[in-house]
């Protein structure tokens, strides 16, 4: 069962970099690996099949219609959006924009902040590689703010619900209080290295992009390549439950951290379903959480910002690694580093 599931994630890993055909069809790639893994575990379940088919219903929904919203407003968003960026001037915009998200992302919800972001960043005149390195700063921002309240995404959602009980008694405020000062100056950060990516030219005029209209079709097929990818990531966290809870829930909160690298394949949500729980030390909690949330923007499954955001854009695995891979490293690094010293 190990050799299998471990082959499973060499797979997930190197295929979708590799092979054309697999990054093209990531979602239907992932969806086939996760099932086989389910079936390798015996983890088929009438409970799971129901989870598969349920739970993706509101994160795609939410999808469909703000595409909807989105394509009829589009127009005047990109009036309105010209005016901003004229008077604030694009560094301090994209700054606004990476660091607003990210602390907005927490109420509003990941989702619609991945939204809202993959929509501004249609209008700006950038050049594709930018954009690209932008909407990938800016995915870590919304992932880091949205873990620290319940109703902002997943992970802080699951993990709330795992804690509430004795002895943390975790209320609504529990991660903001406990992750608070590390993830917020990180966002702030983030939003630094966006604006400083920006050069003083940008072509021939200082603007917005032209519309591009999505019609009805392809918001629809959009959503159900969504749907799909999360029943993959769904199928695949239970298929690897049984190896999380077997090596991973008694190991050293400084093994767990490096450890938790693996939430950029898996969905940090589903990994920190199967880590959290009342018998981990806090220190555990907290360096489980910070890795989980950190490595989460590094692949495209990591997190839904980032699905969302490769799907509208077009992103590719390859693009998104060169880039989401070495910012996640260093950010990991940094992160562990302050963690050792303040303990």
């Amino acid at each position: 069962m190990i050799t299998g599931l471990l082959i499973i994630l060499i797979f997930v890993l190197v295929l979708p970099f590799v092979l054309k055909k697999v990054e093209e069809e990531l979602e239907f790639f992932l969806f086939v690996m996760g099932a086989i893994a389910v079936s390798i575990t015996e983890q088929w379940s009438g409970h799971l099949i129901k989870e598969c088919l349920t739970e993706p219903l509101k994160i795609t929904a939410a999808i469909f219609l703000a595409g909807i919203l989105f394509r009829l407003i589009q127009k005047p968003l990109s009036q309105n959006l010209n005016r901003v960026v004229e008077k604030l001037g694009l560094k301090p915009f994209v700054f606004l924009l990476v660091v607003g998200l990210g602390m907005l992302s927490s109420i509003i919800t990941a989702i619609i902040s991945a939204l809202i972001l993959v929509e501004i960043i249609s209008f700006l005149k950038l050049d594709r590689k930018t954009e690209i390195k932008i909407i990938i700063i800016a995915c870590f921002s919304i992932g880091f703010g949205a873990s620290l309240i319940p109703i902002g995404e997943p992970l802080s959602t699951i993990a709330i619900a795992k804690l509430r009980g004795e002895p943390y008694l975790a209320d609504f405020w529990f991660l903001f209080r406990l992750l608070g000062i590390y993830l917020i100056p990180g966002i702030i950060m983030l939003g630094l290295i966006a604006a400083k990516l920006i050069g003083k030219e940008r072509g021939t005029e200082y603007g917005l992009k032209e519309d591009r209209l999505e019609d009805f079709k392809s918001i629809t097929i959009r959503t159900l390549r969504v749907y799909l990818f999360i029943t993959a990531l769904i199928l695949l966290g239970s298929g690897f439950k049984p190896l999380v809870d077997m090596y991973i829930s008694n190991v050293p909160f400084y093994v767990l951290y490096w450890v938790n690298i693996v939430s950029a394949v898996l969905d940090n949500a589903t990994i920190i379903a199967a880590e959290i729980g009342p018998a981990l030390s806090l220190i555990q909690i907290k360096y489980a959480l910070l890795a989980a949330i950190i490595s989460g923007g590094m692949l495209i499954p990591g997190n839904i910002p980032n699905i969302i955001a490769s799907n509208k854009l077009k992103i590719k695995s390859k693009d998104w690694a060169k880039i989401g891979i070495p910012m996640g490293l260093t950010l990991m690094l940094i992160y562990f580093i302050l963690l050792m010293l303040v303990r």
